[in-house]
């Protein structure tokens, strides 16, 4: 007899710190699995891109354990998925990050370095979101929440209507993108307190 489909599947390419956001989604009584086995992923109800480090390595490990293949998949199957941090970047075409290596290209545009005179980079802190498209993850929120960043780059839709929410540092940082199911945030929400539960919530919900 198999295995009851976890409500989310983390895809784990072998990099960066996934238990935070699998502790987050069982917080919320969640059945959570941190795995890079194609099987679990796609029977899972919905599945997260999580990301910490570099855009090249990330993209590299992705296509050593051919979970671009997987991913693609998910995306033609109209599977709920959200993008974190660097989750978010890959899905675009690529990155000022690393030169030459290309993204999932699910969404058009590129990755800019942030440009942000006389304030630091990386961007790191708290900063409010201002909401551009409506978004299933979005769903009650307060107006103008604030949330957590850790990042140097942002992503630069070539479609506008993909900017679901943008914050304010040094001029318009994107802090989320989406279209239909597939939806990814910049900003890390396992770290962003009540308005962060509240969005990994509200894509629990989306069926």
């Amino acid at each position: 007899m198999g295995q009851t489909a976890a409500d989310v599947a983390i895809i784990d390419y072998g990099m960066g710190n996934l238990r935070s956001v699998a502790k987050a989604f069982e917080k919320l009584g969640a059945v959570v699995a941190v795995t890079r086995s194609p099987e679990v992923i796609v029977t899972a109800k919905r599945v997260v891109l999580p990301g910490v480090g570099a855009f090249g390595d990330c993209m590299d490990n992705i296509r050593q354990y051919g979970l671009d293949t997987v991913i693609y998949q998910l995306i033609a199957d109209d599977k709920p998925f959200l993008g974190i941090c660097l989750g978010l970047q890959m899905l675009f075409e690529g990155s000022d990050e690393a030169p030459g290596v290309k993204g999932l290209g699910i969404f058009p545009g590129f990755v800019r370095k942030i440009e942000a005179s006389g304030l630091k980079v990386p961007h790191m802190g708290w900063n409010s979101l201002q909401f551009h498209q409506t978004s299933l993850l979005f769903n009650q929120l307060s107006a103008a929440p604030f949330v957590y960043f850790v990042h140097s780059y942002h992503a630069v839709p070539a479609d506008p209507s993909l900017l679901t929410a943008s914050t304010t540092y040094g001029g318009i940082v994107t802090a989320a993108v989406g279209r239909g199911k597939v939806q990814a945030v910049q900003f890390h929400p396992e770290k962003s307190s009540a308005s962060g539960m509240s969005i990994l919530n509200n894509f629990l919900a989306v069926e």
